[in-house]
């Protein structure tokens, strides 16, 4: 078999020899061409035809998020990012993979590091897998917010040092068709105009409360029996993805109603410093609150919660109720946040509707912690269908283990989320 042709943009001589080099250390990729900037790679791109891309982000002339947005839209090939790890990188990177971009790496930060060894391991890793996934890139169409969006959402106050355990310096389209469900479960496809269309002055629609936790104190978990029934919801979504999630997130979180009355907890497979941007992200189109979890701080409805980047994130319960808890114990499948961990964290709070959703993903991360919250009582187990994934694997080995109820294409998620929610409050 030929080996896969990859073409390499980077403004930078050197950083294209690194990458070359890097590359073609594995018999099964070739470097098909080489282009200094966007204009240059999208002519390469229809030129040479390669089965994948690595592009930067920052370049003369055309940079990397103009370039994808080409290469998307006239040769769709799968795309991995070379991204920095600056906050303007960092949410650049993440636009990029809304934007259709398969995945990113950060870039070596020097030439001859421990890191060059470890960001080629890591690169070629993912070029493995998006030349064998090249047909499913599901892209999104995105028109970026002009100013503040509607509904206005009330101002989100920030934990303080006060009340909240604060964390260390972490380290270093147009959518396709509506695709059929596979239905395990009946799911209606609908949901009750009266429902979604709660007033502004609901207390549904609350800003979020900051956590009453002493500084470097995390109160210990209580039994579900023990929660207080002042507590604002009973309702906890969850969410675990991976490669391609956000564009997942996107479709999901920013189709859901202004006022769902639960709050949602986010786990994307995603290093530190990326997790916030992607927050900040979802949060500039979503009606919804998004924000990254905070050590301690209280759960609200309406409020979509994304575990930091090296934090094991999970629900926990203490007297005056239900709040976040961040973990670095050791990474589980590989991963920290670990999307099992977030899920089995939800099993004790039985006197919740508990609804569990896992999206495109490589591996297994999250099947085994949805078959035991399933078991457990859950009241919805939902797997993204294979048609709309980018990469099958995560909702496959779901699926494959009995924990799944629910297989429905990432069109048709987040309507079955609210309808779920909305349907017995």
């Amino acid at each position: 078999m030929a080996p896969y042709r990859v073409l390499i943009v980077d403004d930078s001589p050197f950083m294209r020899k690194i990458f070359s080099d890097l590359i073609v250390k594995d018999p099964q990729f070739t470097i098909a061409g080489t282009a200094a900037n966007g204009k240059e790679a999208i002519e390469a791109v229809e030129r040479l035809k390669p089965d994948a891309v690595t592009l930067d982000l920052e370049m003369p002339e055309m940079n990397g998020i103009d370039a994808l947005q080409s290469i998307m839209k006239l040769h769709p090939t799968p795309v991995i990012m070379l991204s920095g790890i600056s906050e303007e990188n960092t949410r650049e990177t993440i636009k990029a993979l809304q934007y259709g971009a398969f995945d990113f790496i950060r870039k070596p930060s020097g030439a001859f590091s421990n890191d060059i060894i470890q960001v080629g391991e890591l690169l070629l890793d993912k070029l493995r897998i998006a030349v064998l996934m090249k047909r499913r890139l599901p892209g999104i169409e995105l028109k970026e917010p002009e100013g503040q969006k509607q509904p206005v959402k009330k101002p989100y106050k920030a934990p303080t040092d006060d009340n909240v355990k604060k964390l260390g310096e972490q380290a270093p389209s147009e959518r396709k068709p509506v695709l059929p469900e596979r239905k395990i479960e009946p799911v209606r496809k609908t949901v009750q105009e009266q429902q979604l269309n709660r007033p502004a002055s609901s207390p549904l629609h609350k800003g979020r409360i900051a956590a009453q936790v002493q500084p470097d104190v995390v109160k210990p978990s209580l039994p579900e029996q023990s929660a207080a029934k002042s507590d604002p919801f009973r309702h906890i979504v969850a969410i675990g993805t991976s490669t391609g999630g956000p564009r997942a997130l996107h479709e999901v979180i920013c189709s859901l109603p202004a006022h769902l009355p639960a709050p949602v907890l986010v786990v994307q497979h995603m290093p530190p410093k990326f997790t916030k941007s992607l927050a900040q992200r979802l949060d500039s189109f979503s009606e919804l609150q998004v924000v990254e979890a905070s050590q301690g701080e209280r759960l609200q409805p309406g409020v979509v919660y994304i575990a930091p980047g090296g934090y094991h994130m999970e629900m926990a319960h203490d007297l005056s109720g239900y709040h976040i808890k961040l973990t670095q114990q050791a990474p589980r499948n590989g991963h920290r946040p670990s999307v099992d961990v977030l899920f089995e964290s939800l099993i004790p709070f039985s006197s919740l509707k508990r609804h569990a959703v896992i999206m495109t993903g490589m591996g297994s991360d999250g099947a085994k912690g949805l078959k035991a919250l399933v078991e457990s009582g859950a009241a919805s187990a939902i797997a993204e269908a294979e048609e709309t994934c980018v990469v099958y694997g995560m909702p496959r080995s779901a699926v494959e283990n009995g924990a799944v109820k629910t297989v429905l294409p990432l069109q048709r998620i987040s309507s079955a989320i609210a309808q779920a929610v909305l349907k017995s409050i």
